[in-house]
């Protein structure tokens, strides 16, 4: 099985606090067929640093400093940066399972590389000092329609074929909400995800965080009012799925192209009525979809 090379790509941003237990936990994997690619985001701190110091003991680690381009722009460059069989993306603030790449390798080995392919697992929630705070949502329910408005996977625990990320390159999005997103939403909608139901990744969660995820549902509640509605997320969301709309379209099946056409349509009230009245559940809970539907009566998207 280890003949699979892994690349892990790791984007930081004055990470010194946290990057050396990342990259511990990642080091000490069970699957041994690892590079660790480090690309610093124009950190002000120690993080080069400590970067530079673990290269000297392990020649797996490298390393490309460059200008801050935010979160999800650095990761795609790193896409760019290294060859490998399969990829995963890193934070450089969470704690990996030991066996985390491991059981990633054993479930992409299963399935047709000739297609993009993404396998995730679940994470449970840390506070700064990796005490644990609670358990993650488990037994997580996708389709293509979901992925339109919710990325099921976080980043950290996802793994990715190279097919996936040949493809993220050739048509890198012009917008997309979460990089993590774009890949979910590129697998499911033309190749395979698959669901470990284990968890893989110890989330460390900071007031930095770009989500409320894991601080209690209100919060994140809270958290999707006010990015959704009120910052125009929603329109993120449409422009994501009409950049898709424009690379993928014809790589659709035909249920898929009636489902994107839908939903990323303009406004009208015949469209609105359509979305908000759609037979097949387009969140995983209850209150999720209730308040989606709500939304598109209201015309917002």
């Amino acid at each position: 099985m280890e003949d699979k090379k892994v690349a892990v790509i790791m984007s930081t941003y004055n990470g010194e606090k946290f990057v050396r237990e990342q990259l511990d936990s990642i080091i000490n994997q069970t699957y041994k067929n690892v590079e660790i690619v480090v690309r610093d985001d124009g950190s002000s701190d120690n993080t080069v640093a400590i970067i530079k110091e673990y290269q000297q003991t392990n020649k797996n680690i490298t390393l490309h400093e460059g200008k801050n381009l935010g979160f999800i722009k650095s990761f795609f460059e790193l896409l760019k940066l290294v060859d490998a069989d399969y990829y995963s993306y890193a934070d450089q603030d969470d704690v990996w399972i030991e066996n985390k790449i491991e059981l990633a390798v054993q479930e992409l080995n299963k399935l047709d590389n000739s297609k993009p392919n993404m396998v995730f697992g679940n994470s449970d929630y840390y506070n700064e000092e990796m005490k644990f705070i609670g358990k993650g949502e488990k037994n997580k329910k996708y389709s293509f329609l979901k992925a339109l408005f919710a990325c099921c996977g976080q980043g950290m625990t996802m793994t990715v074929n190279k097919k996936t990320r040949d493809m993220i390159i050739e048509n890198n999005p012009k917008s997309c909400f979460f990089h993590d997103w774009w890949t979910y939403l590129l697998c499911i909608g033309l190749g395979n995800v698959a669901y470990n139901n284990i968890t893989t990744v110890k989330y460390r969660r900071r007031k930095e965080n770009a989500t409320s995820e894991g601080q209690g549902y209100i919060r994140l509640l809270m958290w999707r009012i006010k990015n959704l509605l009120l910052n125009d997320g929603m329109q993120d969301i449409k422009q994501q799925m009409l950049n898709f709309k424009d690379y993928y379209y014809y790589h659709l099946s035909k249920e898929n192209r009636e489902i994107i056409d839908l939903f990323s349509s303009d406004y009208s009230f015949e469209n609105s009525f359509k979305k908000a009245f759609y037979p097949k559940r387009i969140r995983s809970r209850l209150i999720d979809d209730i308040m989606i539907r709500v939304i598109f009566l209201m015309g917002v998207l």
